[in-house]
């Protein structure tokens, strides 16, 4: 065990090396020697730079990754799969652990750390992009270090924990110029680009409401909700980091249900069902119907609500204004097992509760796949999750609809994966860049300080403030970074 003395020597060392990086890197983006042959840069219409290439299209791609177990091992897995990646460093605060053994062994010449400042500190000149499968909370120093260092960025959904962690990462795509990729894979594939279709030629249009939905069993449903107190400590497992594992959150003592999935049930740590599914079910429509960021959020409903975790069912309003010719929109979510939403009659293959009192022309299912109903002025559509794409619910405008009545769109042989493998060559722009996934992101926080404080929020999309709850407004930003963390916020 390193000593106290050698530790705070350790950090020091690293704080000024971030500060460091911080200026130099403002003006100047490194380029490791193996790529003074790459793609030029990506530009738009104007000629303007809208993404720097920093690796050749004929190289594969160096990269370091961040978080190697549990989800962060299908992404080192996947982005592998491309065949345009070499994985060069992982880095977990657990090696020791089950969870990153299977990374561990698929890639053993890989340099290994648990602590990621310490990987850039040795290995910045040899990395070309980074993958982020780490906690929702800890999303954040990682990536924004990268994109300071230059290095192209994969995150997982949702983007970061608070509010103005996205909303820095937006100011730092802008100025570090690297590609950038958020991981809701679904955003690359045929939902992407039909719904785009779909909207460019009018046939969604006029869209007035929204449901979106996700009503699977989640890690804390059950859970005590008079809980007053996180946890009481437990031994920490050898070897693991625990220091770096809390980032920049505040001092807590280990405890497994913090650890491997578990963050994501609390409001400290986790964006709960929104954050998780969030992404897979609104990024299409968030993106094509140009919702921005809402007017109004408010809790219709909230089963089991408390201070510390997620409720175990949720039902929240989502107000958006009028955006240019587009109508206002209201989108809602649910989530909880017990908390399904009503669907149009001739909704297709599900198992009707008869039982259920519902609105003239709609029913209740006993039971829904993750997924989202749009009601348009004349068409109303439903869609699944990821990938998967809509179709017309056959009301009494869309029942004489037929599949070749419908506009073509654009099929793609490149996945998620592969488009940021490719962006990072230079060879493509990303589908899911921060200036797209970031806005999302900051929807499903607006969303669970909502959940948190259990009142109607109030949103001016310009200040971007919450006007009439000052708790809420505080929580946009969050917890204070804790001592030695604080330049990883002043990197923009």
């Amino acid at each position: 065990m390193k000593s106290e003395k050698n530790n705070k020597q350790g950090n020091n060392n690293r704080r000024d090396f971030i500060k460091k990086t911080g200026v130099s890197l403002g003006a100047m983006i490194f380029i490791p020697s193996h790529v003074l042959f790459s793609k030029k840069e990506v530009r738009d219409a104007a000629g303007q730079i809208i993404q720097k290439a920093v690796v050749a299209p004929s190289d594969k791609v160096n990269l370091a990754c961040c978080g190697i177990g549990n989800r962060g091992s299908a992404v080192i897995r996947d982005l592998y799969a491309t065949g345009a990646a070499n994985v060069v460093a992982l880095c977990d605060v657990n090696l020791d652990g089950e969870k990153p053994q299977k990374s561990l062994s698929a890639h053993p010449n890989a340099s290994r750390y648990t602590d990621f400042r310490k990987m850039f500190e040795e290995m910045e000149g040899k990395i070309d992009a980074v993958s982020v499968g780490t906690p929702d909370f800890s999303h954040f120093p990682i990536t924004i270090l990268a994109m300071s260092l230059g290095k192209h960025v994969y995150v997982e959904k949702p983007l970061t924990r608070t509010f103005q962690e996205s909303e820095l990462l937006i100011k730092a795509a802008k100025k570090y110029g690297v590609a950038t990729q958020m991981g809701n894979q679904g955003h690359c594939q045929d939902n992407y680009y039909q719904f785009k279709s779909w909207v460019e030629n009018g046939v969604i249009k006029d869209v007035t409401k929204i449901t979106a939905h996700m009503n699977g069993k989640r890690r804390w449903h059950g859970w005590d909700t008079n809980m007053k107190a996180f946890p009481k400590g437990q031994k920490l497992p050898k070897n693991f980091d625990w220091d770096t594992w809390l980032m920049a959150y505040p001092d807590h003592d280990y405890h497994p249900d913090l650890i491997d999935g578990q963050w994501r049930c609390w409001y400290e740590y986790g964006n709960g069902a929104l954050g998780d599914w969030g992404a897979h079910v609104m990024d299409g429509f968030h993106q094509f119907l140009d919702l921005g960021l809402p007017s109004k959020i408010k809790p219709i409903g909230l089963t089991g609500h408390n201070n510390l975790f997620y409720p175990t069912s949720s039902t929240l309003e989502f107000d958006f204004p009028k955006r240019g010719e587009m109508p206002e929109v209201k989108v809602t979510w649910y989530d909880g097992t017990d908390n399904i939403p009503e669907v149009p009659e001739n909704y297709g293959d599900i198992e009707i509760d008869k039982t259920a009192k519902t609105k003239k022309g709609m029913v209740q299912p006993k039971g829904l796949r993750a997924g989202k109903v749009i009601y348009g002025k004349d068409l109303t559509f439903k869609g699944g999750s990821h990938h998967r794409t809509l179709s017309v619910i056959p009301t009494e405008n869309g029942k004489d609809i037929k599949k070749d009545d419908l506009p073509e769109y654009f099929k793609s042989d490149t996945n998620h994966f592969m488009n940021f493998m490719n962006a990072s060559r230079g060879m493509e722009k990303c589908l899911s860049p921060f200036e797209v996934s970031a806005p999302l992101s900051q929807l499903f926080c607006l969303g669970t300080i909502a959940q948190q404080v259990n009142e109607p929020l109030e949103f001016d999309r310009e200040t971007k403030t919450i006007t009439n709850n000052t708790i809420a407004n505080n929580l946009l930003k969050g917890p204070a970074p804790r001592k030695g963390w604080e330049e990883f916020y002043k990197l923009v």
